[in-house]
C-alpha cells in the first residue's frame, strides 16, 4: 500500500510551484514520480495529426514524490502518512491530525 495514491490532494513542498495544491492524476511508482493537476506545467510543441491539432500545448510534467506531501483532510496543510488497522482493514492516517484519509 502506497502512502500517496491517485486522487489524493497534495501540497508541493519544493520547486517552482512550492505551496500550491493539486490532485494526483497519475502515480509512477517505478520512477518515484507523480503527475499533479496544474502543477509543474511545461509547454510542448505538438505536431498536427488527424485527431489532434498542432501548436504549443501546456501539460503537466511528473514531479518527484519527495517534493509533495498529502494535504491533511482537516486543515489542508502538508502531513505525513501512517497506517493503522481499523475494523480489520489497513487504513492511511494523517500524522498531523490523526484523521483517516481512506473512506
Amino acid at each position: 500500500m502506497q502512502k500517496i495514491r491517485k486522487g489524493d490532494k497534495v501540497v508541493v513542498l519544493a520547486g517552482k510551484d512550492k505551496g500550491r495544491t493539486g490532485e494526483v492524476l497519475r502515480m509512477m511508482p517505478k520512477d518515484d514520480k507523480a503527475v499533479v493537476r496544474g502543477i509543474n506545467m511545461v509547454r510542448r510543441h505538438q505536431r498536427q495529426s488527424q485527431s489532434q491539432e498542432g501548436g504549443i500545448i501546456s501539460k503537466e510534467a511528473p514531479i518527484h514524490v519527495s517534493n509533495i506531501a498529502v494535504a491533511d483532510p482537516k486543515d489542508g496543510k502538508p502531513t505525513r502518512i501512517g497506517f493503522e488497522v481499523k475494523d480489520g482493514k489497513k487504513v492511511r492516517v494523517a500524522k498531523r491530525s490523526g484523521a483517516t484519509i481512506d473512506g
